[in-house]
């Protein structure tokens, strides 16, 4: 079982990414002797930090590294307008903006940077290893690798019309200064309804119905809606197809064995055109359970393959 009570302390933190304000956690290794490598991540789609990012963080923590965990701009702690819109390029230029804030720590090695994501930023940091040369190690969780792929699975093509059509009227709605229309994230699939994640596994996992006494906290802050752009954002978003140019950035890729929100057969294709050193981590279950009953092997995994890429520059 993974060590979350290890000798590493937390701090809240905000940078500037630009004119927005990024807040978030930083965890530092207590009784450090040199300057430690660092790993900047964030969490997924139209997901705050509280939702189980603090149980990875800690658990890299605990092995050896400075972490620092954020809020995406417009959501949760984090500024940014309009709230509960997801653009991704806006939330990978954020991912090196984090990189950049990072790197002028006290304690941090420049020189030994890894990037972690889960979900829609398990597919931003596929793009940031590719692209950012200054990430030496990264870990992409149960990513999006295709947006129009998977939005193809979850919109019958009979509704992909009717979605456009509701995509150009906010468009214009916008565009006479009225407010984003706005969608649920969930909803419950007994009572049907369209849904940014009309599963069943998705709803009980944001709505928390099936988290522990324990973890009831975790949910408090967090929205059941998103802009309607940033499913048509998604859609337009492919971050698979930069796969082939991390390398040799070692990538290690953590993937569910029946993962319906980012679908296993998307994730397992991509993974077979990334160029080496690479690693697969497959395991029993479906999206949400990397946060849950297969925390321990999806982070355990992870902190492994950093303690192996992220070593002191020769």
């Amino acid at each position: 079982m993974i060590d979350l009570n290890g000798a590493y302390e937390v701090a809240d933190v905000e940078f500037d990414a630009e004119g927005a304000t990024l807040r978030g956690w930083l965890y530092r290794p207590q009784s450090a002797a040199s300057a430690l490598p660092v790993v900047v991540m964030a969490h997924g789609y139209n997901c705050i930090k509280e939702l189980y990012l603090d149980k990875y963080a800690a658990a890299f923590a605990n092995a050896g590294h400075v972490v620092l965990a954020y809020d995406h701009r417009n959501f949760g702690d984090s500024d940014g307008e309009p709230r509960q819109e997801l653009d991704p390029w806006v939330q990978v230029r954020d991912y090196r903006h984090a990189i950049t804030f990072a790197q002028t720590l006290d304690g941090v090695d420049r020189s030994r940077v890894g990037v972690w994501g889960t979900s829609y930023a398990g597919g931003h940091v596929l793009v940031v290893a590719a692209i950012d040369r200054r990430v030496g190690c990264v870990v992409a969780q149960v990513p999006t690798i295709s947006g129009w792929e998977t939005t193809l699975r979850r919109v019958p093509p009979p509704a992909q019309a009717d979605r456009r059509r509701d995509f150009d009227a906010d468009r214009l709605e916008r565009f006479h200064g009225g407010p984003p229309k706005m969608v649920p994230m969930v909803v419950d699939p007994t009572a049907g309804g369209a849904a940014s994640h009309a599963s069943a596994d998705a709803w009980e996992f944001f709505t928390g119905q099936g988290a522990p006494p324990e973890d009831q906290w975790r949910f408090g802050k967090w929205r059941n809606e998103i802009t309607l752009r940033s499913l048509e954002l998604y859609s337009e978003y492919e971050p698979g197809s930069y796969i082939e140019r991390i390398a040799p950035t070692p990538l290690l890729m953590i993937v569910g064995d029946d993962d319906s929100v980012c679908p296993t057969d998307l994730a397992l294709a991509a993974f077979n055109r990334a160029g080496e050193p690479k690693r697969l981590e497959l395991y029993p279950g479906g999206h949400f359970s990397a946060y849950t009953d297969q925390f321990d092997r999806a982070a355990g995994s992870a902190v492994v393959w950093f303690a192996e890429h992220l070593r002191a520059a020769s």
